[in-house]
């Protein structure tokens, strides 16, 4: 026999029925965890709680640094000279100048410096003064940048390009450096990461906890010092002998940030 309800008693009915179902959850939920979830608290509640919780545990990090240091010998110089001459008007100067950085440039060729190795780094003609606001000349300096690959003939190519330039000649400064760093850089790397690692290790085991896998890493730029070994504008003498060129050595330096997770 079919039954008619009418709406008033199709939303009774539903309400009756949403609250046994509810009952029953509640009631399954007890016999699974032992405990009855508070009243207050939706059904979903302890699902969010749980992962967020999960979630929080498994994001635990630790984060340092580690820096590798390696030593090498440097391999190459780097010259900075130049000449700096004057006359009674800039033409002259200027050509006094030509003649000058002519006659150095020829002398490094002598003794085998390519002429990549040289490089004009600068130019510069500024008028002089004596007691009048007219000037009485000009003075000119040219520059120029040279790479020496052998350092056992280092002192010597220095002293002749010296001697060539006469008078006139200026050093601004030399510096020694190493031409190929790649294996030093690789090196350092290593100690690098090998000392990021250390540390995490020891901060892990000092909470208590394993450590986990490496989750970043980044490296900051290398720093490769230059020692500077001559007074800048020293003015050697045209006579003087053969400079005397020790290359020390040189620290290639590497520092990485690494972040691990806790196992």
């Amino acid at each position: 026999m079919a039954v008619s309800l009418t709406p008033s008693q199709r939303a009774a009915a539903i309400g009756v029925t949403a609250a046994v179902l509810l009952t029953g959850a509640f009631a399954a939920g007890a016999g699974l965890g032992g405990s009855t979830p508070a009243a207050a608290a939706p059904a979903g509640s302890q699902a969010v709680l749980t992962r967020q919780a999960i979630t929080s545990g498994s994001s635990a990090r630790i984060t340092v640094t580690g820096t590798g240091n390696v030593t090498g010998t440097p391999n190459q110089l780097t010259l900075s000279m130049g000449v700096q001459t004057n006359g009674g008007s800039v033409a002259s100067a200027l050509a006094r100048a030509n003649h000058a950085v002519r006659a150095v440039t020829a002398a490094l060729a002598r003794t085998g410096i390519r002429a990549t190795d040289i490089q004009t780094s600068g130019l510069s003609i500024q008028p002089t003064y004596g007691n009048s606001p007219v000037p009485d000349g000009y003075g000119v300096s040219e520059s120029i940048q040279v790479t020496l690959r052998n350092l056992a003939i280092a002192g010597t190519q220095i002293s002749d390009a010296v001697r060539a330039g006469g008078n006139a000649t200026v050093v601004d400064g030399v510096s020694l450096d190493l031409n190929d760093n790649g294996s030093l850089l690789a090196a350092a790397r290593a100690r690098a990461v090998a000392d990021a690692r250390t540390k995490a290790g020891q901060y892990a085991r000092a909470l208590g906890q394993p450590l986990g896998p490496l989750v970043t890493m980044s490296e900051q730029s290398p720093v490769t010092p230059l020692p500077v070994f001559a007074a800048s504008g020293a003015r050697p003498s045209p006579s003087a002998s053969p400079v005397p060129v020790s290359p020390g050595t040189q620290q290639v330096s590497v520092t990485v940030t690494a972040v691990f997770a806790l196992a």
